[in-house]
């Protein structure tokens, strides 16, 4: 994506219980049910988790042991065995992070490699498909907990797995110094993801889900995640479906000398910088140290996913070009106005003011100017800036915030989503989606943007989770919504969706929105791509 500095306010923008009364059935008979409902057997031993009117949850199940002294910076370890019944109605731990998302919780934790599991209250006759979600928050941020997955399991009848995995430096440093016996370092968030889907397979069944038919879904960099395990070797045979959400396979990570140099930067921030003694230094760090060392997006220093001849043989977008992902099929989409939030990020910052705030001060709102929306164009694409201001002309009908956003979204989202899903169309059945209301609620609380935010980035997590903005759905979303989580688990059911699949004489793309407007789109037209392709090339 085209760097922007986030300020650290857009990123420091929990599930809802759902709980209901015992079944007219009898008050001890109801609670005797409840209890031999919420008691699960895996392989490491016998779970208790929590029973609902129309669900079961499980929280904060380990799969894998506390990535805590020799552990850290190593591959994940099977998890504990227990004998006891182990309490599952609390989650574990988020792993180490500062402030993200209005949803997520500042950490300081190693110790927090948990899943989660929800499934309908209701056994089956066959087993259910499972989804296993991947949370965004630029591997810097989020948790699995905080997606309730009570929508999708009652109303998909599906298993939704939900999942912890390393962030930021973590889970991601590739610092040559803390290579084990010739092992390469870093993507050990990405090992994580696999522990845990390992986890999955071994033990779906014992919660009525099938492990032969396992959907990997994630959003933002939760999709770059499931691109990473489309090209990964320790996946093959994990997962059968994918479902990828506001990000591309078509975008790169990083290659292995860009990691390597990122670590060299972090180790010099956090202050261990002789050769000799790298990696013990880097070891007595405490996670707080390290966590604010890595810092916000645009700040801080950029630790992810890399090509590192291991876990990552293969960039994913080069995997993508020469088809040489795992072939399942893919569901791929992105919300119409994904980059609105870091514009408004721009105008809560104070980036627009002409004077900045001082330090501790609460920043003001500028919305953008029109000289300041050339400036910006031209900043991104030099040379190039007076064919994109031509395309992107300023319109005294809606904001320059809203025109700069529209730049950021077909550059940064549409270009390589719609370029994926044209390749992965040439291999496997791919579907692609727009989640396009208008009238999405807004995540955080306190002064929304100066122009309307639209489908941002996030928007349609609420349709599809019990995140704590969901409650803000209209009857009208709620039906919408309930569209949404049809299509997704009947998806992870079947390998289809309810529209063509993609071809390149058919680019049929479904638009989810509001207000009975969902159809179909010309998704190349309303998004420039020819322009944007003509523009990369």
């Amino acid at each position: 994506m085209t760097s922007i500095p986030y300020p650290r306010w857009v990123v420091a923008l929990g599930a809802v219980a759902l709980l209901a009364p015992a079944m007219a059935i009898g008050p001890a008979a109801a609670a005797d049910d409840r209890r031999s409902a919420a008691v699960v057997r895996t392989d490491q031993g016998a779970l208790r988790g929590s029973v609902a009117a129309d669900h079961r949850s499980f929280h904060g199940i380990p799969y894998a042991r506390p990535p805590l002294g020799a552990l850290r910076w190593a591959p994940p370890q099977p998890g504990p065995i227990w004998t006891d019944i182990r309490d599952a109605t609390r989650p574990g731990d988020a792993c180490a992070q500062l402030q993200g998302l209005p949803m997520d919780r500042p950490s300081e934790s190693e110790n927090c490699l948990y899943l989660n599991v929800t499934t309908p209250r209701t056994s089956a006759r066959t087993p259910r498909p499972v989804l296993v979600w991947l949370h965004g928050g630029d591997f810097r941020f989020g948790s699995g907990d905080v997606y309730g997955g009570q929508r999708l399991a009652a109303g998909g009848d599906v298993i939704v797995v939900t999942v912890n995995y390393r962030l930021g430096a973590l889970g991601f440093l590739a610092h040559p110094a803390l290579s084990r016996s010739g092992e390469s370092t870093g993507n050990f968030g990405l090992q994580d993801q696999q522990a845990a889907l390992r986890w999955v397979r071994r033990n779906a069944a014992a919660f009525g889900g099938d492990p032969g038919n396992v959907t990997l879904f994630g959003q933002s960099a939760g999709a770059t995640s499931v691109c990473a395990q489309l090209a990964a070797p320790g996946s093959v045979g994990l997962f059968h479906r994918a479902i990828m959400q506001s990000n591309s396979c078509a975008n790169p990570v990083q290659t292995r000398a860009e990691a390597v140099e990122a670590a060299g930067e972090f180790a010099r921030r956090v202050g261990c910088t002789d050769p000799a003694v790298v990696a013990s230094c880097l070891r007595g760090r405490d996670p707080a140290r390290l966590i604010e060392t890595a810092g916000y997006p645009g700040a801080g220093v950029d630790l992810g996913p890399a090509v590192d001849g291991r876990t990552l043989p293969v960039n994913p977008a080069d995997a993508l070009a020469t088809g040489r992902l795992h072939p399942v099929p893919v569901l791929t989409g992105m919300n119409r106005d994904e980059s609105r939030l870091v514009v408004w990020g721009m105008e809560r910052g104070g980036l627009n003011c002409p004077e900045p705030p001082e330090p501790g001060q609460e920043p003001e709102s500028c919305p953008l100017t029109d000289d300041q929306y050339r400036d910006q164009v031209r900043a991104m694409f030099g040379d190039r800036a007076q064919e994109v201001l031509t395309r992107y002309p300023r319109d005294d009908a809606r904001p320059a915030s809203e025109t700069l956003a529209a730049v950021l979204t077909d550059h940064d989202y549409a270009e390589p989503v719609y370029s994926a899903a044209l390749a992965f169309a040439r291999r496997v059945p791919t579907f692609v989606y727009e989640f396009a209301d208008e009238d999405a609620p807004f995540f955080t609380e306190g002064p929304e943007p100066t122009f309307r935010s639209g489908a941002y980035h996030c928007a349609e997590l609420p349709y599809l989770f019990t995140v704590d903005y969901a409650e803000a759905l209209t009857p009208a979303q709620r039906r919408l919504s309930d569209d949404m989580v049809r299509t997704w688990s009947d998806f992870a059911r079947t390998g289809r969706a309810d529209w063509p699949r993609l071809r390149s004489a058919a680019p049929y793309v479904r638009v989810f929105a509001g207000g009975g407007g969902s159809g179909t789109t010309d998704f190349a037209a309303s998004h420039s791509y020819d322009f944007w392709r003509s523009l990369r090339s």
